[in-house]
């Protein structure tokens, strides 16, 4: 069997890699081991949500929003959309302050937000506890299902003309892969979009699995009306070992409570780890004490696949002709997947992407080595 391209992983990166190389033409095969929008994309949050921690990030971030907007415009349902917004909750003058420089950021380059005072921030969310300093709204954030929007998205894909094959990749190839039934399938470029499972594949990566625990509760509509994330998460979210907790509610259309979020490295073990879980929801009771009230319907755990530098890498392997990467996107895979197709489709066929694609470039990292391929698709439209 031959095709253009070969994709590894049918999560929400290697779904919207599929659609948007089948969009312009290319012949894609995509293959799964599991579910279609299983692994880290069914244990996401599915927040649609600006990051700027650096310019990269950003770029990025931003840009794929812009995307997901045009994507779940004629039809929000599907996706299980709510363009709810996101308020990064202040805890005291100092958050607030970081606050501020946040919104600056972000209104320098173009994104709507609002500057709460402690009144403003208890008129929107009054479930918040007392004696919070303020926050910061960004209007533009939203929420998906990340799993039907994965299905959605490869279903354009095959629309388009891709194919699916369900199988597990056992080894690499030289333009191809073969798989762990003795099947070999042969393509002028592989991506490898399978998140923390890369590594399987390609043990020179440098990507390491960060576990994250979720919980959800019964309905109880009007609880909440926007994510509600503390300023304090960022120092969490990219912290590059231990244990750690940081609060994170979103309303889901349902009605339910989404509750995030933990990070833990040095594990593999997916088990839902009962002390971690009490910590981070005594955590998110601390800011909504009445939360602590609620009925829980269910817990789960997901491997994000991170970074040294909290990029993802996207483009071609700098030492591995005919190999692409598009992995290593950590918390934000669900925010930047659309983006990070768009950038590797312009990569693999020439063109010249909407932002630029060097900050997330593979070739960065010297565990990789240095010999950039030439794009094996050259010509193709």
């Amino acid at each position: 069997m031959t095709t253009d391209v070969l994709i590894i992983g049918a999560g929400i990166i290697g779904a919207a890699c599929a659609e948007a190389l089948a969009a312009r033409g290319v012949h894609v095969t995509i293959i799964e081991q599991d579910a279609i929008g299983s692994g880290a994309t069914a244990a996401g949050m599915g927040h649609l949500v600006v990051m700027d921690d650096n310019a990269a990030e950003l770029a990025l971030s931003s840009y794929s929003l812009a995307l997901w907007r045009e994507l779940v415009g004629a039809a929000p349902a599907r996706h299980e959309y709510s363009r709810c917004g996101t308020i990064w909750v202040a805890a005291d003058d100092e958050e607030m302050a970081a606050a501020r420089a946040k919104g600056e950021t972000l209104q320098a380059n173009g994104l709507a937000c609002t500057l709460l005072n402690a009144a403003a921030l208890y008129e929107r969310e009054p479930a918040l506890r007392p004696g919070l300093a303020g926050g910061l709204l960004v209007s533009g954030d939203g929420l998906v299902y990340p799993p039907k929007s994965a299905r959605i998205l490869l279903e354009r894909a095959m629309a388009g003309g891709a194919q699916l094959v369900m199988g597990k990749v056992s080894s690499l190839l030289d333009n191809g892969v073969r798989l762990d039934d003795g099947r070999e399938l042969r393509a002028g470029a592989v991506v490898l979009a399978c998140g923390a499972r890369s590594t399987a594949l390609l043990p020179e990566l440098p990507v390491q699995p960060k576990k994250g625990h979720v919980a959800i509760t019964d309905r109880y509509p009007g609880f909440i009306r926007h994510q509600l994330v503390e300023l304090g998460y960022i120092k969490s979210a990219h912290a590059s070992s231990g244990d750690s907790v940081a609060f994170n509610l979103q309303p889901r259309p349902t009605g339910q409570i989404l509750i995030g979020s933990s990070r833990q490295f040095g594990t593999s073990d997916l088990a839902v780890e009962p002390a971690i879980m009490a910590r981070m929801l005594r955590h998110a009771a601390g800011f909504t004490p009445a939360l602590a009230g609620l009925n829980l319907l269910r817990c789960w755990t997901g491997m994000r696949a991170a970074s040294p530098d909290g990029l993802p890498l996207i483009g071609p392997h700098p030492g591995r002709p005919g190999l692409w990467l598009a992995t290593g996107h950590e918390g934000l895979g669900i925010t930047t997947s659309l983006a990070s197709a768009h950038l590797l489709a312009a990569q693999l066929l020439n063109q010249r992407p909407s932002i630029a694609a060097e900050p997330y470039l593979p070739a960065r990292f010297a565990a990789l080595a240095t010999l950039s391929p030439r794009s094996p698709l050259e010509g193709v439209q």
